[in-house]
């Protein structure tokens, strides 16, 4: 276990890989850890592998308040404690929208950006203040058989490491958990997409429940020369439900920018 020390407390994140490896930095979603990265990692050797906890999540502290723009600062501290060169910074869902915002505030730190099942705007206000008030009423259990299926294809959903999943999202710190949907209530990178001047890759879920694939593609549309890529039976978190297919489409991504 490493920690970043950052002005909210500690930030927790994990390095795998040759230390001479060109970096890639992977930033996750909403209710999950770094451990959602494992069977991407594992599958990618030779590249040194950066992952970290949100505030609220896994092993990092809480940061009295959470933003897209602050959360981009925490990646850049990142990069500039793990990296002495440009790296990939491949995001899913919020952390997506991490990316999208350090490609326009920090473009020099990247290579490159994978966008997983994210957008430039993530659900209404609505939306997201009815979910923080079911969690604040009743817990995230309250809200966990939705986001299951929210996440997952219905295939993946009848296996029998489902229950790991759930346990993840109910091991986040719940006001963690509402942190972040505030900071995804407040986010519209709409009007900067077309700001971002890097490589992009942007990859979508058939089933995806959280991120739909036009909502995902009409954002990647906004990013001049972003390729578009549909993975056919998986919902919103392809790392977990076909690690092998994403890494399929993301390392010649990765081993042409990383040169």
């Amino acid at each position: 276990m490493q920690v970043l020390a950052r002005p909210w407390g500690a930030m927790h994140y994990r390095i795998d890989g040759p230390a001479d490896g060109p970096v890639v930095v992977f930033a996750n979603s909403l209710g999950t850890d770094l451990r959602l990265w494992d069977g991407v990692v594992a599958r990618l050797p030779g590249f040194r592998c950066v992952r970290f906890d949100l505030p609220g999540h896994g092993l990092s502290d809480l940061a009295a308040e959470v933003s897209i723009p602050g959360l981009a600062e925490d990646v850049a501290a990142l990069i500039a404690t793990v990296a002495s060169a440009p790296v990939v910074l491949v995001g899913l869902s919020i952390g997506g929208m991490i990316a999208q915002e350090l490609a326009v505030k920090r473009p020099a730190m990247l290579a490159g950006i994978v966008l997983s099942n994210t957008a430039t705007k993530m659900g209404s206000a609505d939306a997201w203040a009815a979910r923080i008030a079911a969690v604040e009423a009743g817990g995230l259990a309250s809200i966990a058989d939705q986001v299951m299926e929210r996440w997952f294809a219905p295939a993946f959903r009848a296996r029998a490491t489902l229950p790991l999943w759930r346990n993840m999202l109910l091991s986040t710190r719940a006001d963690g958990y509402i942190a972040a949907c505030r900071a995804l209530a407040a986010a519209d990178l709409t009007g900067q997409a077309a700001e971002i001047d890097l490589p992009a890759m942007v990859i979508a879920g058939e089933k995806d429940g959280a991120s739909p694939p036009d909502l995902v593609a009409a954002s990647a549309a906004r990013i001049a020369g972003a390729r578009l890529h549909n993975m056919a039976g998986v919902g919103h978190l392809p790392p977990a439900e076909d690690a092998a297919g994403m890494v399929a489409i993301i390392a010649p991504f990765l081993k042409d920018v990383l040169k």
